[in-house]
């Protein structure tokens, strides 16, 4: 497994002054990947980035950051259309930084909820599976898996678990199309983590590993032996990322509902659970 964490755990926006130095600590507690997120169009310099966490070592992933003006399902042709545009600038952006993955909530902005008929939701899941479908195949292009990550009912009412998820996953049927499955979301809305791991199984292409409040992973009551047990009976060897969020940042603590210090230091969250995860799952 390689271990990695979000640079949304220290700051945003993203910058190239704090990616040198955040890269440098990273490598430093025994880090192997940086995740990138992809909040605005040409953000930053994806090359220089990539190249910062080459010099350290650093492999990288990359995470989309879908706002209300990018959903691949909604009502809106414009806002669906400036959705599928985002990814795809996302999907080059994660090639240009070195990344094979591209992750996150592929399919409908943070906090939009609305209540759906069966006949509604069946529409949407129709209109996901012919949006994701190019998407795969235009990710396939770049080297660039795509992973879709189920969050919880307070973010989202369209994809909330893992057996909605895979519903998508094996309808869209492309090698670039996985999951990816984040504790945080899980333990709200699974009534076994290590079940649904191991119902995903095979499509798991990514994994954020992160306590019940954000805060330090191990330090909460997240079921993390089930956790270990249902990754390894699914052979999973790919990315642990801790993905968690500083209340400095009030449009990304809104966003994500951090009204608090989750933990002493940002730098505890990740470091501290970094040791964690690696007693854990190494």
């Amino acid at each position: 497994m390689k271990f990695g964490a979000n640079t949304w755990i220290w700051f945003s926006p993203f910058t190239m002054t704090e990616l040198t130095t955040t890269a440098g600590r990273m490598a430093e507690a025994g880090f192997d990947l940086i995740e990138f997120p992809i909040e605005t169009i040409d953000g930053f310099d994806y090359a220089a980035a990539a190249a910062i966490a080459h010099d350290y070592g650093l492999g990288t992933s990359t995470c989309a950051a879908m706002g209300p003006d990018r959903d691949l399902i909604h009502p809106d042709e414009a806002i669906r259309d400036n959705g599928l545009a985002y990814i795809r600038h996302s999907i080059e952006a994660a090639h240009t930084l070195g990344s094979s993955t591209l992750v996150g909530p592929i399919y409908s902005a943070v906090g939009r909820t609305w209540q759906a008929t069966p006949e509604e939701r069946s529409r949407d899941i129709d209109l996901l599976v012919r949006q994701l479908a190019k998407l795969a195949a235009y990710a396939a292009d770049y080297g660039v898996t795509l992973c879709l990550e189920p969050l919880n009912r307070f973010e989202t009412s369209f994809l909330n678990t893992v057996e909605q998820a895979i519903e998508i996953i094996d309808r869209v049927d492309h090698p670039h199309c996985q999951l990816l499955l984040d504790t945080f979301h899980m333990n709200i809305e699974e009534p076994s983590l290590g079940d649904a791991i191991r119902a995903a199984g095979p499509r798991v292409g990514h994994f954020h590993a992160c306590e019940n409040d954000r805060g330090v992973p191990g330090s909460g009551h997240v079921p993390w032996d089930d956790v270990a047990q249902g990754l390894r009976d699914i052979d999973y060897n790919g990315a642990v990322v801790i993905e968690s969020f500083t209340a400095k940042v009030k449009s990304i603590a809104r966003a994500a509902a951090i009204w608090r210090s989750l933990a002493p230091t940002q730098d505890a969250i990740a470091y501290d659970g970094v040791t964690f995860l690696k007693g854990l799952l190494a």
